[in-house]
């Protein structure tokens, strides 16, 4: 009966919530949002960082009164929480539903990725988006430089058009030939590099709009935006995913390469080749996408794979594999101050000098050390692999052909293959050159036979980076030594043998690590790198579930998945949502305390965003997961509780 008041009591196995004398499914407002919220943070942010979390020590249970005179006690943290969220995003005149407050932890982070954080991450180089993307903590100038590629002259006129109602911006043309001279001199004045655009029927400029990683990070990365649009593409967002193929095509084209982000230290240096995934999938989802679209994109693609990843003593070494190879002169400029004072002063001592002089003469040109230019050539290239960075590539990166980059590149050679023969009636003309898809296909094995000769260990049954310099394998446990299982390069009995080297050496209680513990012991002062033990990344967790399925290995895909998700979900109850860039899997917990700190875990109240791959693993992971699991991970049931059970 409607309008009936009745009193009930929830009890949650986890969180505990008392709602007393309140409708069923009612939704209760507020006489002041502002009031409550400024009496519920008083009483329970002990600690005064605008979050309800367990390190606070209020007494977790909340009282107030509605504008209906009702009383209301909320108890737990999770739950108080949720209150604090509600109350922040709430506009005046808003009613806060009490369903929202008692939600299952999955799917309100669920929710709040689809409907809220994707648009909150939503960018786009025009008048509507500069005055976000031009934000650069990172910078320490208030100049806004907006870096535009010569040929684009419809962008020329659009930007210059505009300039004089955007303050302290500033259009640059770009050179035709973009050399690392060049980029040199660009590292005190950095600015944004523009991206792809569309001109109505009337002529009016609008930008394509992409997603951005979050926190301090305001560009369009690399390898980012294929994970993020994996989970664009679950939430039905496709037009984004579209849009971020777009932008790669723009970067191939007028920068020749898909840049480590759009910012103009990053010209030299892509980022792991994840393009051809991007459109398969878009496709797969969506086969009748326009014929133009998908033809400009293949093309962007090839250009993409023969002019980057195949130019020969670049990124193709002799033996017919791949490398990473970051072009640059000098320090890499995007890091943070003192980043590199381990090495430098090593180096300032061979010419008794201190840091500071000796820096600024390397810089300057006046010293020239070829012992430290190959350390920063090495350096670069880890960045541009994307494990900036890692122990197990620093000082010797573009010796390697690491399993990573060589799996990635067999899979463009199927995907191109693919898309061929299924979007083309296997045919496809690029430049007057005729392509099929067996000629692709016949790359992908050809690679596959020099991997298997080189990369794959018999002794240990697994995959390795190849040093070809020394002509070793560089016997290190990375989750990278894995995606040959994505890529669907190894056979059946291969993957065997990788699924139980997985579990016995990268499998924690998280997730998988990103690699043994691989730490320098001698050396105590020596950077923690972000990219190694114990830390847990999303792009390696969603590429290794989807390689374990493509194997048949559905109970172990649940149990990473499971793990993974619960890491995510357990912090953000126990942290007021919080969903950060990166996890120490070991722990389970986002205090990670290694170079750059941890992207996404600053904020008030409630995150805007969470972070972009994070926020994709959590849709992908949710989409793979079955529903016992899913109502175990609403209980947050240890998954020690689970799969240790389950193994015994």
């Amino acid at each position: 009966m409607i309008g009936v008041k009745f009193k009930y009591i929830i009890i949650l196995p986890i969180f505990f919530i008392v709602l007393l004398a309140c409708e069923n499914e009612k939704k209760t407002k507020y006489a002041s949002h502002q009031q409550t919220l400024d009496k519920l943070v008083l009483q329970e942010d002990t600690d005064g960082d605008k979050k309800i979390t367990i390190d606070d020590e209020g007494p977790k249970e909340f009282k107030f009164i509605d504008a209906y005179g009702e009383s209301h006690i909320i108890q737990g943290t999770y739950h108080l929480s949720n209150l604090l969220q509600e109350l922040a995003i709430a506009e005046k005149g808003d009613t806060i539903s009490l369903e929202r407050i008692t939600e299952s932890p999955s799917n309100r982070i669920s929710r709040l990725i689809k409907d809220r954080y994707w648009d909150n991450l939503t960018r786009s180089v025009d008048k509507e988006g500069l005055s976000k993307v031009l934000e650069d903590t990172k910078s320490k100038t208030d100049t806004f430089r907006l870096y535009v590629p010569n040929k684009d002259q419809d962008a020329i006129a659009y930007f210059e058009s505009i300039k004089s109602e955007i303050p302290k911006l500033k259009i640059i043309t770009l050179p035709e030939n973009i050399t690392p001279e060049y980029v040199k001199t660009l590292n005190e004045v950095p600015g944004i590099l523009n991206l792809a655009h569309t001109m109505d029927v009337n002529g009016n400029y609008k930008a394509k709009p992409f997603v951005v990683p979050g926190g301090r990070f305001n560009e369009m990365y690399g390898w980012d935006s294929y994970f993020e649009s994996v989970g664009l593409l679950i939430d039905n967002r496709s037009d984004l995913a579209m849009s971020m193929a777009d932008n790669f095509g723009y970067q191939v084209e007028h920068y020749g390469k898909i840049l480590n982000a759009n910012r103009s230290y990053y010209l030299t240096r892509t980022q792991p080749p994840f393009y051809s995934s991007l459109i398969k999938e878009i496709f797969q989802q969506n086969p009748k996408v326009s014929g133009d679209w998908l033809s400009h994109n293949l093309k962007m693609l090839i250009k993409e794979y023969e002019t980057v990843w195949m130019e020969k003593d670049v990124r193709l070494t002799n033996n017919g594999l791949s490398r990473f190879y970051g072009e640059g002169i000098g320090i890499p400029p995007e890091t943070e101050e003192g980043h590199f004072d381990f090495i430098l002063t090593r180096y300032a001592k061979n010419y008794n000098l201190g840091l500071d002089e000796f820096t600024k003469k390397y810089n300057s040109g006046e010293i020239m050390d070829k012992g430290l230019d190959l350390y920063f050539t090495h350096d670069r290239s880890m960045r541009e692999s994307g494990h900036d960075t890692s122990n197990r590539l620093d000082g010797v990166c573009i010796d390697l052909n690491t399993v990573g980059i060589n799996s990635l590149l067999y899979k463009y050679e199927l995907d191109i293959a693919y898309l061929i023969k299924e979007g083309f009636q296997d045919k496809f003309v690029v430049n007057s050159e005729e392509y099929t898809s067996s000629f692709w296909l016949e790359k992908a094995a050809r690679r596959k036979e020099r991997m298997n000769d080189l990369l794959w260990n018999g002794e240990k049954r697994a995959y390795y980076d190849y040093n070809f310099v020394n002509k070793t394998q560089q016997l290190i446990e990375s989750a990278t030594n894995y995606y040959p299982l994505w890529a669907g390069l190894c056979s059946q009995e291969q993957a065997a043998s990788l699924v139980k080297s997985l579990f016995n050496n990268l499998v924690q209680k998280g997730g998988v690590a990103a690699t043994t513990d691989i730490s320098n012991k001698e050396a105590p002062n020596a950077p923690q790198r972000q990219w190694d033990y114990p830390n847990g990344w999303a792009p390696h967790q969603m590429m290794i579930w989807r390689g374990l399925l493509n194997y048949g290995y559905e109970k172990e895909a649940q149990e990473l998945v499971y793990r993974w998700l619960w890491m995510i979900t357990k912090n953000a109850v126990d942290y007021n949502g919080t969903i950060p860039e990166k996890y120490d899997v070991v722990k389970c917990t986002h205090k990670v305390y290694a170079e750059y700190g941890n992207v996404g875990t600053e904020f008030d109240y409630i995150t805007p965003s969470g972070f972009g791959w994070m926020n994709a693993s959590y849709q992908l992971g949710l989409s793979i997961l079955d529903e016992k699991l899913k109502s175990q991970l609403d209980q947050l049931t240890d998954p020690d509780d689970i799969f240790n059970l389950e193994s015994d």
